[in-house]
C-alpha cells in the first residue's frame, strides 16, 4: 500500500513551481535569508517534511516557510507538538520569569500585538551577537547580551503563532549566550544559573526542546566546577534532563557526542576518569559516523577539535601525560584560527602535561603563549588553568623561566584582567 505523505505541503511546492525537494530546500533557504535569518535547509529536512509523519519545523525553518508559501505552517501539513489548545494564558497563568524570578510585567493588554517582523528583527541581532562572541571582550559583550535577553522576555506576549515561537527561540538562544558569557568568561556562576533558567523557560515557550537540552546540559557545569564533591548528583541529575531533551528533539549525532563530552567532564572532576573516556570514545564514534544534517546555527561551541580538548584533559587528569599531550597537539594543530579562546585552555593544558612529565621549561613556554592568547581575547576559565598550571611549579620557584612567567602572569594588564573579569 502506497502512502501520500505530507500531500499538503508537497501540493504547495508543486504550486509553486517547484519540482523537487531539493528546490524547496533552496527556496526556504532563500527566504529565510531575505529575511535576515541564517539557516540552511538541506533536502534531507524537506523529506521529513512530506514524510507520512512530518517533524513540527524549528521556529526559523517555520518562519521561512510561512514567508515563503504566505500561510501558516498548520495549513501545510503540520500539526503543532502541543496540540490543539492555541489560547492566550490568562494575567496570572504561567507568566515568563525574569532571571532571579521576578515575574516581568506586559507592557502592552493582550490583543494589541507587535508586527511579526518584530520577530525576525530581534533574531537577526541575536546571531550578530553569537558572532561577536569570539572575538568582542566578554565584559562588553555581556552587558548588550543580557538586556537584549530581557527585552526579548518583554516582547514575548505582545507576539503571537509562528512569530512568537520564532522570538521565544531567539530569546532562550541569547539567554543561553548571556549564561555562556557569564560563566565561562566573566566567571558569575549565579548570573549564569538564571540565565540558564531563563533560557529553559524560553524554549519551553517555543516548544523547542533541543534549546531546551543545551541550557540543562551547561546547567551542569557548575555544580561540576564547584569543587563540592557532595554536589555530583546535581550534575549528574542535570546530564540525564539534557540527554531526555535531546531523544525528544532527535538531536543529532553532533549534538550528542557534545553531550557524551559534557558528561565526561563532570565526571573528570568528580574522579571517574575511567567512566569520562568511556564516553568520550562514544562520542569519537558518533562523529565518525556525523554528517553534521539539521545541526542549528546557534550550536557553534563543540567541534572535533573541541572534544579532543576535552579527551586531553581527562587524559590528565587520569596521569596519562604522554597520551594527553599527543592528544591536546593534534587539536591544537587543527584548532580554527579564530578559536583563541580554545586555544588558550588547550596551551594551559599542554603546560599541564608538561608538568606530569617533569619539563618546566616546556610547561612555562606553554602558559607563556597561552596570556599572549588571553591578551587577544580575555578568557576567565583559561585564566584559571594558567594559575593552576603555575601552582604546581612551585618546586622550580628559582628556574629563571619560571620567575620570567611570573613577570608575564603579574604585570598589570593580567593582573587587573583577573581583578575585574
Amino acid at each position: 500500500m502506497t502512502t501520500t505523505g505530507n500531500a499538503r505541503l508537497r501540493a504547495a511546492r508543486q504550486g509553486l513551481g517547484l519540482r523537487s525537494q531539493t528546490a524547496l530546500a533552496d527556496a526556504v533557504t532563500a527566504a529565510a535569508r531575505d529575511a535576515g535569518l541564517r539557516i540552511a535547509v538541506t533536502p534531507r529536512t524537506v523529506r521529513r517534511w512530506e514524510s507520512d509523519t512530518p517533524p513540527w519545523p524549528q521556529p526559523e525553518h517555520a518562519t521561512a516557510l510561512e514567508l515563503l508559501f504566505h500561510r501558516p505552517v498548520v495549513e501545510l501539513g503540520f500539526t503543532p507538538p502541543w496540540g490543539d489548545d492555541l489560547r492566550e494564558p490568562a494575567p496570572d497563568e504561567n507568566p515568563p520569569r525574569r532571571r532571579g524570578g521576578a515575574t516581568h510585567p506586559r507592557s502592552r493588554p493582550l490583543g494589541q500585538l507587535l508586527p511579526a517582523s518584530v520577530a525576525t528583527d530581534y533574531a537577526a541581532a541575536t546571531v550578530a551577537y553569537r558572532r561577536l562572541y569570539w572575538s568582542v571582550p566578554a565584559p562588553k559583550l555581556h552587558r548588550a547580551v543580557s538586556e537584549h535577553a530581557d527585552l526579548g522576555v518583554d516582547l514575548i506576549d505582545q507576539l503571537s503563532g509562528s512569530a512568537r515561537s520564532l522570538l521565544a527561540a531567539a530569546v532562550a538562544e541569547s539567554s543561553l549566550l548571556s549564561g555562556r558569557l557569564e560563566f565561562f568568561d566573566l566567571q558569575k556562576a549565579d548570573l549564569a544559573q538564571a540565565s540558564y533558567v531563563q533560557a529553559l523557560q524560553a524554549a519551553h515557550e517555543a516548544h523547542d526542546s533541543l534549546l531546551g537540552a543545551a541550557a540543562l546540559a551547561h546547567m551542569a557545569f557548575a555544580p561540576a566546577f564547584s569543587g563540592d564533591s557532595s554536589r555530583a548528583e546535581e550534575s549528574r541529575d542535570r546530564v540525564r534532563a539534557a540527554r531526555a531533551f535531546a531523544r525528544r528533539a532527535d538531536a543529532n549525532d553532533l549534538v550528542t557526542a557534545w553531550l557524551d563530552a559534557v558528561e565526561a567532564e563532570v565526571e573528570t572532576r568528580f574522579g571517574d576518569t575511567r567512566r569520562a573516556l568511556q564516553l568520550i570514545h562514544e562520542a569519537e564514534q558518533r562523529l565518525m559516523d556525523s554528517d553534521d544534517v539539521d545541526t542549528p546555527a546557534w550550536f557553534d561551541w563543540f567541534s572535533p577539535e573541541r572534544l579532543a580538548g576535552f579527551k586531553g584533559n581527562t587524559l590528565m587528569a587520569s596521569g596519562q601525560g604522554r597520551e594527553s599531550r599527543e592528544t591536546l597537539e593534534a587539536a591544537l594543530r587543527t584548532l580554527p584560527d579564530n578559536a583563541v579562546k580554545q586555544r588558550s585552555i588547550l596551551l594551559a593544558d599542554l603546560a599541564a602535561t608538561a608538568v606530569i612529565e617533569n619539563d618546566p621549561e616546556r610547561a612555562c613556554e606553554h602558559l607563556s603563549a597561552a596570556l599572549d592568547q588571553l591578551g587577544e581575547t580575555w578568557y576567565a576559565t583559561a585564566m584559571d588553568r594558567v594559575k593552576a598550571v603555575r601552582q604546581s611549579l612551585r618546586e622550580w620557584d628559582s628556574l629563571p623561566s619560571v620567575r620570567d612567567l611570573d613577570g608575564r602572569l603579574y604585570d598589570w594588564r593580567t593582573t587587573v584582567n583577573s581583578l575585574v573579569g
